[in-house]
């Protein structure tokens, strides 16, 4: 059974999650800027037999209500988010499993409070993006010309390697975000540079990529496990940019994997 909950951070933002498993270790998934904390949900019912599961919703979001003041959008935001939720579920300690944004946010996490994290799962993520000031700008352009949320997201997920089955649950999630909060995340999500950090983390790491991800392909999670002491590099045959729900068996048992 998936349930929800809802917090308020220190800073007054409003987080949420939705949660599975009562025993055993803790996961923590975060998701990326286009998606919802219910791109976790296969994961959610798999792991909820042996884990405690969080699947964090992060602020301006489109849910919980109400959005947030853009300003309060930012890295540093999205890793309170975390820990707040964290400590309203109990959970002291957690496996951070983050796919994109999700992996930035898990670099933010290690800054902020590495005591916390026992280990790391980077899904399609970055270090620090190509171009990334371009970049941003170039996707708030495409947002503004597009006007709202679902014509932009029509655009948005043609890019992203989808299997068909996926491409409504991808339009509904990004089409229900406010066009202030995504932007801000926009920001937040391609601008950062972790890459001195990388050499300091001290947890296993696993870092995987889906074989068909143009938004984040190999290269960059490359570069990720190259400056990770010990870091592992997995491919997912068939998937695009949100691997862990375009070949959610195949992400489940990658998991089971590298936890032992």
């Amino acid at each position: 059974m998936i349930e929800t909950l809802t917090v308020v951070t220190p800073d007054g933002a409003h987080a949420g999650a939705r949660r599975s498993g009562t025993s055993g270790p803790a996961l923590v998934f975060v998701h990326g800027v286009g998606s919802m904390a219910a791109i976790w949900d296969a994961q959610l019912r798999a792991f909820a037999p042996s884990h405690r599961a969080l699947a964090i919703e992060l602020r301006g979001n489109g849910v919980p209500k109400p959005e947030p003041d853009p300003a309060l959008i930012t890295r540093g935001g999205f890793a309170r988010d975390v820990l707040a939720v964290a400590d309203a579920a109990g959970i002291e300690r957690f496996t951070l499993v983050g796919c994109s944004l999700g992996g930035v946010v898990a670099f933010e996490l290690w800054m902020q409070a590495p005591e916390r994290i026992e280990a790391m799962v980077i899904v399609g993520s970055f270090a620090a993006y190509p171009n990334a000031r371009a970049y941003a700008d170039g996707i708030k352009a495409a947002v503004r010309a597009a006007g709202d949320m679902p014509t932009f997201a029509r655009e948005r997920a043609a890019r992203l390697g989808l299997p068909p089955e996926r491409m409504r649950q991808t339009l509904e999630q990004m089409a229900c975000k406010e066009v202030a909060s995504y932007l801000a995340a926009t920001e937040a999500t391609w601008t950062g540079d972790y890459r001195a950090l990388l050499p300091t983390i001290e947890v296993p790491v696993l870092v995987t990529y889906g074989e068909r991800d143009t938004i984040a392909p190999r290269e960059l999670s490359e570069a990720i496990a190259a400056g990770i002491p010990g870091a592992r590099l997995r491919e997912l045959p068939g998937a695009g940019h949100v691997a862990n729900a375009d070949a959610p068996e195949a992400f489940n048992t990658m998991l089971r994997e590298f936890f032992g």
